[in-house]
């Protein structure tokens, strides 16, 4: 510290203090924000995985059902088609 100052030396000492504190604490404030940032990204990730699931559960569901009904149908138009030559004659 440069002596003799226009500030009162306890001040400046104070300050001096307070300005270390600070630069201590940085390292650990900065690795808590990444580790918060860090999980949050992996709570997201983990969130569209399973709306993904979802949507592709879905999806097939639907599929299965129209594949069902498909094959139904076909059976269906040609029994019906059968019974119309039938009927015609």
């Amino acid at each position: 510290m440069a002596f003799p100052t226009a500030v009162n030396s306890q001040i400046t000492d104070s300050v001096s203090q307070e300005n270390t504190k600070v630069l201590g604490d940085a390292p650990a404030t900065a690795t808590g924000n990444f580790m918060i940032a860090t999980s949050q990204a992996l709570s997201n990730a983990a969130h569209n995985a399973t709306t993904g699931q979802q949507n592709n559960a879905i999806t097939a569901q639907a599929a299965l059902t129209q594949g069902v009904n498909t094959l139904y149908g076909v059976d269906t138009a040609s029994a019906a088609v059968g019974t119309a030559e039938i009927y015609s004659k």
